[in-house]
């Protein structure tokens, strides 16, 4: 295929392993990264614009180790403004990486490591302190980490081999502080770099593409992520900076838009039994049955429930029928862990989960919700029993009454 004919044979091999053939968003946008252009790239949740990312540079990573040329530096940079994110797109990393690493192996190359560490406030101070004396070759982070690591001697002495920045989920920094403090540390970042990439020129629209392992055209690479943007050509500004804007305010930035919808199979369903304010178990076992059967009828499932209890409660029915040979149904946080197998059918999640990533690294078939359990109210409000304020005794002492309180 023409968009993977740039990569190494052990990258292509693996990624034809995993796809039947890259989307739009990675054909697009793969050429334009390979080439050391700046990249913005907008696409419905699920198309693969994170794996275009990534795996462009992993690519470029393997070629340095093949040929022995892969030492102990920072070359890609990538930031997420949600933790959770970060820890998420961490644990999907190693899965090409080991994929390309058996492939090599196979074929008698020499044992390639590619290490990646996620860097934030929750990073113990004794690993924050081996990853500058050992630097990893991807850091996952966040933006407020990011400026931290520019701040401190080691950091910068770490950052200064950076190649590529991968910035996902950009819409959500553009228009705040918290953006204006990003492309701060991004420009930091570009001095940063720039100093040990004395004269190399930017890119022009007529630069053929590089070759495998050379120097980019731009000393660092910023790609930028999302599924919504607009409008979108504000949005490739704020990710390449003023010094890289045309005179009529044109960014030097190669744009994606693949658009940021996706076809959707949307249903209402209604239990046949009347439906009343507090639902009677006829009307539950019904709701458990069909969920049933849609957990049967696809890969995976994601059941939206209000409350950590109901969640619990649909967890036990749905779990304790008949799924499928291997079927496993989880719930909460435990979900997440789990979905690295393949047996996993049946999954309940709450609201606040991770779901954007969650669905584009699983591919979800269908969404549902269940209505909340409403609870009688109680029968009587009591009132709270009276509670002596202190010790009395100590009061006394004092000569204080020991007074009578509600909030003691």
């Amino acid at each position: 295929m023409k968009a993977l004919e740039s990569f190494h044979p052990a990258v292509r091999e693996w990624f034809l392993r995993q796809f039947t053939a890259p989307t739009e968003p990675q054909a697009q946008s793969w050429p334009a990264i390979k080439e050391g252009k700046h990249t913005l790239i907008a696409s419905p949740t699920g198309s693969g614009k994170t794996l275009a990312a990534f795996l462009s540079a992993i690519d470029d990573l393997v070629w340095k180790a093949t040929s022995g040329a892969l030492a102990d530096e920072t070359h890609v940079v990538y930031v997420s403004p949600l933790k959770a994110l970060s820890n998420d797109i961490q644990i999907n990393l190693q899965q090409p990486l080991q994929g390309i690493k058996n492939i090599l192996e196979a074929k008698g190359a020499s044992r390639v490591e590619i290490r990646t560490f996620v860097r934030t406030g929750d990073t113990p101070a004794k690993d924050r302190a081996a990853m500058t004396k050992k630097p990893p070759h991807i850091i996952v982070t966040t933006p407020e980490s990011l400026y931290i690591l520019l701040t401190s001697e080691g950091g910068r002495r770490m950052l200064s081999t950076v190649r590529t920045l991968i910035v996902d989920e950009i819409h959500a920094m553009v228009d705040d502080k918290r953006g204006s403090h990003l492309a701060l540390s991004i420009e930091r970042l570009e001095a940063l770099v720039a100093r040990g990439s004395a004269g190399v020129p930017p890119a022009s629209s007529g630069t053929t593409q590089r070759e495998a392992g050379e120097t980019p055209a731009y000393p660092l690479v910023r790609i930028g992520l999302s599924a919504t943007q607009k409008p979108i050509e504000e949005v490739a500004r704020f990710l390449v900076g003023t010094a890289n804007l045309d005179p009529d305010g044109t960014p030097r930035c190669t744009i994606i838009d693949s658009g940021h919808t996706r076809r959707l199979d949307l249903a209402l369903e209604v239990p046949s039994s009347p439906l009343e304010s507090l639902m009677s178990n006829e009307v539950w076992e019904e709701i458990y049955e069909r969920i049933a059967n849609l957990i049967r009828e696809h890969q995976t499932t994601l059941v939206f429930v209000n409350t950590r209890r109901l969640a619990e409660r649909v967890a036990h029915h749905a779990g304790a029928r008949d799924l499928a040979e291997g079927a496993d149904v989880r719930q909460a946080g435990r979900a997440i862990a789990g979905l690295e197998h393949d047996r996993v059918l049946g999954v309940l999640l709450q609201p606040r989960d991770d779901l954007p990533r969650f669905l584009e690294r699983n591919g979800a078939r269908i969404l549902g919700r269940l209505r909340p359990e409403r609870r009688p109210p109680p029968a009587r409000a009591g009132r709270r029993p009276l509670r002596l304020r202190g010790d009395p005794a100590a009061a006394e002492s004092r000569g204080r009454d020991a007074r009578p309180s509600r909030f003691g």
